[in-house]
């Protein structure tokens, strides 16, 4: 299934195949690549999401891993039809119309490329790419794909927990009045231990970026979907508290940021910190996001992911405070499809509603969000974090990031 992460080739000069014509009357064919974590997040969407949503008709036909055994297994757990351990032969299969790709990020940009040169639609998760050239190239790749009518979307997962599509909703029309300050951080502590072993996602040339790509992309592309204002620029500092781990042959050299810290300039004027850390001891999976504006706040805590906290400044002083607002009505964004009020969802369900929306993007041929292009803009400004954090937290100019194949990032590992 795999090829080396240093050595694989990439492609955007062949003509895109348009593919199946929309509106076939067959159900469109979808494959899976990847099993593991989020490949089993998104199993669980692909098998629910017709069951509550009006969705076009699909098929879940093939589950790809490395590991036959293993991937037949999960394949038989989560629906899929059948498993295959090549995904290459998988997308020129011709009853193949969908790629969503979970597997990991230094794959992502040949596997992307190569479905959306076949004209396959694709879904791959965030963040886009491990580098700014692979994925200006899935960029390219993706608006070639486009026009002949194939959709691509990354999988920013959080944008679709209600309470934070609610929250957007609210800042659009104006409750918070002028935005003027965010605070976001994703604290986890899955690192903690010392003796935690070595994975891939602790080695550059295979997860990229440590906590920085893992966990601060969703709090960064959270701050800009919120918002709706862009980062123009930032200033970064990394932090590797845990520099070998033991490996299958001894220790080995941690090569990615165990925690993260950034703050940025965005377009309107607004500023916003942004805080990552895989190490703080106590904290499973709190993405905690604070809005501050003049007419009103915003607070939310994933771990919590049925609340938001509101305080509407424009009432008497004597009546404020921030009341809790229970995200579980049918007029809250997505709960029409799932219990009656006051019957909380999940985490699980965001994946369920992401899968939702890009089904109704591709039966309405609409380009779904968040775009690669959005992704791209994400990927610039965790380079530009990088590049600052190698420079003494200096001031980076995010527009500096823009020009194609201008950047390559090598993390250097902090001591003990």
């Amino acid at each position: 299934m795999t090829t080396s992460p240093t050595s694989r080739p990439l492609s955007t000069g062949r003509p895109v195949s348009t593919g199946r014509p929309l509106g076939t009357d067959r159900p469109l064919g979808v494959a899976a690549i990847g099993y593991a974590f989020m490949g089993k997040a998104h199993s669980n969407a692909w098998r629910n999401v017709a069951s509550f949503f009006d969705v076009p008709a699909f098929e879940q036909r093939v589950l790809v891993g490395r590991d036959a055994s293993a991937v037949a297994e999960a394949a038989a757990k989560y629906g899929w039809a059948e498993s295959a351990t090549d995904w290459r032969s998988v997308i020129a299969r011709d009853d193949i119309d969908i790629v969503d790709i979970c597997a990991p990020g230094w794959m992502h940009a040949e596997i992307a490329i190569a479905a959306l040169e076949a004209g396959k639609h694709v879904l791959v998760e965030k963040p886009l790419a491990n580098t700014l050239e692979e994925a200006e190239l899935m960029v390219t790749a993706a608006a070639s794909a486009r026009e002949q009518g194939v959709q691509s979307m990354v999988g920013f997962n959080y944008r679709r927990v209600p309470a934070l599509a609610l929250a957007r909703e609210l800042i659009a029309e104006g409750r918070l009045g002028t935005v003027r300050h965010v605070r976001a951080a994703y604290l986890q502590d899955w690192l903690s231990d010392v003796e935690t072993p070595m994975s891939w996602r602790l080695r550059k040339e295979t997860a990229g970026s440590g906590a920085l790509g893992d966990i601060a992309s969703h709090a960064i592309d959270q701050v800009q979907y919120l918002t709706g204002q862009t980062v123009t620029e930032v200033t970064g500092t990394l932090r590797t508290f845990v520099a070998e781990r033991p490996g299958p042959s001894g220790l080995e050299k941690v090569t990615v940021d165990d925690a993260a810290w950034a703050t940025l300039g965005l377009t309107g004027g607004l500023s916003a910190s942004v805080e990552a850390s895989r190490v703080a001891t106590g904290q499973k999976n709190s993405l905690k996001i604070e809005i501050y504006g003049s007419l009103g706040s915003l607070t939310f805590d994933l771990e919590n992911l049925n609340e938001l906290g509101f305080l509407d400044a424009t009432l008497p002083v004597r009546e404020q405070g921030f009341r809790r607002i229970l995200v579980n009505e049918p007029e809250h964004p997505y709960l029409e499809a799932w219990w009656p009020q006051g019957h909380i969802i999940g985490w699980e369900h965001t994946f369920t509603h992401q899968i939702r929306d890009f089904l109704c993007a591709i039966r309405d041929g609409e380009s779904p969000s968040p775009s690669f292009d959005d992704g791209l803009q994400v990927q610039r400004v965790l380079a530009a974090v990088e590049e600052s954090a190698r420079n003494r937290s200096v001031v980076t100019g995010v527009a500096a990031f823009a020009e194609p194949g201008k950047y390559q990032y090598a993390f250097t590992t902090a001591t003990k």
